[in-house]
């Protein structure tokens, strides 16, 4: 790491000294954008940048002590560039607070300003809204309980390929082909192999009222204060072909099989629908969440075929059912955003209480100050969960968050 520090302290002085002698080359920093380099009179781009969130958390279960933590919640360094004349981009972004710390990486063309193609590791739009945006984005100090039952981090590795037309009427329809293990997904050597098939799944986004403003469609809470109502209605579909993790999101945590002895694996398919609505300040954001599982046959929890897997116990290993959350929040011209979040969720199973889904309610109040837009903030929030069977859970947390 303090190589890799000292090689981009080495490389941005080469490049300051060399834009004395080169009009055509520059480079600069600021909040937000990270250290910006163009050469060629803007023809080649390069951006250094990331950001980091410092936090404390507060939490406890019912009938249980208090645990407390600080902590760096996130740690994200990213290097990104672009030749515009060659239509290419590239973005490889890190989080140095996960055990695994690469996140994306992956490689753009875009042929015409209406199309996008895109190869390698990526946050994918065939999870709910709130997946879809980076994590310095967020409303809250965290993902909402939709987001992080149905999804881990939300990368895929595949093909993504994303289109947008229109301008009073906006249509943006998108489609991937991914490896359905999320991200990393051929393990960590070659005896970790990738199980079952690929995942092909679709989004559709519609703005009945036109486009945001650009770039505020990459949050939930409306800072650029929408002139005129703006409305994004979307959808996404997938299908994820013989997984054997939770969310689909991995591989090789469980194994079903024939009588044979082969690999049975189940499909998991995801359906999300959502609705979000900005205007001077307000916004609100409504989603919807289903999974289900097909293609079971007769599956066995041994290679042996002597333990056949009950109907319900499908819901041990999947998560299976309904969900929605709520979510409204209005930002001030000052910068202080209130913000509430009510979300539910049932099972498929719903007597079934080993379902891995919960049958559970929840609701989050929120608090954040921007002092530099989304650069330089200070957020707060406390959750309250209750689950039809366990103890209920309350968290609050103190996130304070800087991008460079």
């Amino acid at each position: 790491m303090k190589k890799l520090l000292c090689l981009i302290i080495f490389f941005s002085i080469s490049i300051l000294h060399a834009q004395e002698n080169n009009k055509k080359n520059n480079a600069d920093f600021k909040l937000g954008e990270g250290l910006n380099f163009s050469f060629n009179e803007g023809a080649y781009q390069f951006n250094i940048g990331g950001f980091i969130q410092p936090s404390v958390n507060y939490e406890k279960l019912e009938g249980s002590d208090e645990e407390y933590e600080f902590n760096a919640k996130r740690t994200y360094f990213t290097l990104s560039g672009k030749a515009v004349n060659e239509k290419v981009s590239f973005l490889v972004q890190t989080d140095f607070s996960l055990a695994q710390p690469l996140l994306d990486a992956w490689i753009a063309y875009h042929p015409y300003s209406w199309l996008t193609i895109y190869g390698g590791q990526k946050q994918s739009f065939l999870n709910n809204r709130e997946m879809i945006y980076r994590e310095d984005k967020l409303q809250f100090t965290d993902r909402s309980m939709l987001s992080q039952l149905y999804s881990n981090t939300g990368r895929e590795f595949g093909v993504f390929i994303e289109t947008k037309f229109g301008t009073n009427f906006g249509i943006a329809p998108s489609i991937a082909l991914t490896s359905g293990d999320g991200r990393n997904s051929f393990g960590t050597d070659s005896r970790d192999s990738d199980l079952g098939g690929v995942k092909i799944g679709a989004r559709l986004d519609l703005y009945p009222l036109g486009y945001f403003t650009n770039g505020n469609d990459l949050y939930t809470a409306d800072l650029a204060h929408e002139e005129t109502p703006k409305i994004l209605v979307g959808a996404a579909v997938s299908k994820n072909g013989g997984v054997s993790n939770a969310k689909g999101e991995g591989h090789g945590d469980f194994l079903f099989y024939k009588s044979n002895g082969e690999n049975n694996l189940p499909d998991y398919s995801q359906f999300f629908t959502d609705l979000l609505f900005k205007y001077n300040g307000f916004s609100f954001l409504a989603e919807y969440a289903n999974s289900s599982a097909t293609n079971l046959g007769t599956p066995f929890l041994d290679a042996e075929a002597t333990q056949v897997l009950a109907p319900q116990q499908i819901s041990e290993y999947l998560y299976l059912g309904d969900s929605y959350s709520l979510q409204a929040g209005y930002v001030t011209r000052s910068g202080f955003s209130f913000d509430f979040r009510y979300e539910n969720t049932t099972p498929e199973f719903e007597d079934y209480s080993e379902s891995l889904l919960p049958d559970a309610n929840s609701y989050t109040i929120g608090l954040t100050k921007y002092f530099d837009n989304n650069n330089l903030k200070l957020q707060a929030a406390y959750t309250n969960t209750d689950y039809a069977q366990g103890p209920a859970l309350s968290v609050a947390e103190i996130v304070f968050q800087l991008v460079f």
